[in-house]
């Protein structure tokens, strides 16, 4: 039974559904009017059902608002900062340039002042290059400057830097110089040492290292010290640095000594040429000074007197004949005894006569003979 009557239930809403939500919406409506009167809120119910339907609605209206909003914005900023940092970085990359440039006017600047003041202080007169090229072999020690023939520069002018010596020209262009380091294992230059005094000459080694050769075993070589060249070479002017000594061990005839180049320390950008060598005095040496000798002690009796010293004077002194001027003069007189002059052809003279007996032998040179004497008055008859 009570089956039925649930069912019946069902039935009734069912087919009176709308009539059944109104008497519930009206019901509930009463409900709240009770409410609000018996609470004192002087606000209609319809408004307070409006906006608590629509306050989570709007709520998530206005956080998609607000996201999408500040994305859009987020993205519109970003791609502006993105625009203005690679502005910033090629302003930083084009300020680097400029600041290297600028280091770099100014180091070549500082050089060629360097070797402006360089140029002012040695005797020797120079002509500032700068290198532009490099030799393509894998041994060769060669570079090239940007000074040729039209410059004056010719073949076996030393190149020099102020710290040292750096080569010298092997081949000249119009516009062009070949160099050869002194690295080039074909390179060599005299040197002595500051100290010892020890002369050598300097090899290339084709690498970074010097060798001085035949110095002899006995001369003393510290490390560190300096060699500089010593004019023999004729080639690099007396009293330039060459090196420092980094290894010197005795040898079997000779020392073995390895010295450290100067000229490089700098860098190989601006160098000098020498154009007229002038030999200087290497830093430090000093010149042998004049020593005084002392009179002759006074002669005794009966000895001969000891001849004054002669004293060097101001006047020039004749020049010494040597052998070769005596036998000049010797084949000169034998030519004009034999009636020949030298570089106008003809006959060559016998220059084994000697010319004192040619000129009694000639007859132009001969004396008239002496009259017969004359005879006696008593043998006359």
């Amino acid at each position: 039974m009570v089956r039925y009557r649930i069912f019946g239930m069902d039935f009734v809403l069912h087919r009176y559904r709308n009539l059944t939500t109104l008497l519930v919406v009206i019901a509930t409506q009463l409900v709240l009017i009770a409410y609000q009167v018996k609470s004192g809120q002087d606000m209609r119910l319809l408004r307070v059902w409006s906006i608590t339907a629509v306050t989570p609605l709007a709520r998530f209206v206005e956080a998609i608002r607000a996201g999408t909003v500040g994305f859009v914005q987020d993205y519109f900023i970003l791609l502006k900062a993105r625009e203005e940092n690679r502005n910033l970085k090629q302003d930083l990359d084009r300020f680097k340039l400029e600041n290297q440039f600028l280091k770099t006017q100014l180091g070549d600047s500082e050089r060629a002042k360097a070797l402006a003041v360089f140029q002012t202080r040695i005797p020797s007169k120079t002509i500032a290059a700068r290198v532009i090229a490099n030799a393509t072999g894998a041994n060769s020690k060669v570079v090239y400057v940007d000074l040729g023939m039209v410059a004056g520069i010719q073949p076996g002018m030393a190149v020099i830097t102020p710290d040292g010596i750096v080569g010298k020209v092997i081949a000249v262009y119009p516009t062009a110089s070949q160099v050869m380091l002194i690295t080039d294992p074909s390179f060599a230059a005299g040197v002595i040492s500051l100290k010892g005094r020890a002369r050598g000459a300097l090899k290339g080694q084709g690498h970074g290292t010097l060798l001085v050769d035949y110095v002899p075993s006995e001369f003393k070589v510290e490390l560190g010290e300096m060699f500089y060249t010593s004019g023999d070479d004729r080639i690099f002017p007396k009293g330039l640095p060459v090196g420092e000594v980094k290894m010197a061990r005795p040898g079997r005839m000779y020392k073995e000594i390895f010295v450290a180049p100067t000229g490089f320390r700098n860098g190989l950008e601006e160098v000098l040429i020498v154009v007229e060598g002038v030999h200087q005095i290497e830093p430090g040496s000093q010149e042998q000074a004049p020593y005084s000798v002392m009179p002759a002690p006074p002669s005794t009796p009966g000895e001969t007197p000891a001849q004054p010293q002669a004293q060097p004077s101001s006047t020039p002194a004749t020049p010494q004949v040597t052998e070769a001027d005596r036998l000049r003069d010797r084949y000169k007189k034998i030519g004009e005894a034999q009636g020949l002059r030298y570089g106008e052809g003809g006959r060559i003279p016998d220059f084994t006569q000697n010319p004192d007996s040619v000129r009694a032998s000639s007859p132009s040179q001969q004396p008239a003979p002496a009259p017969p004497p004359s005879a006696p008055p008593h043998q006359q008859q």
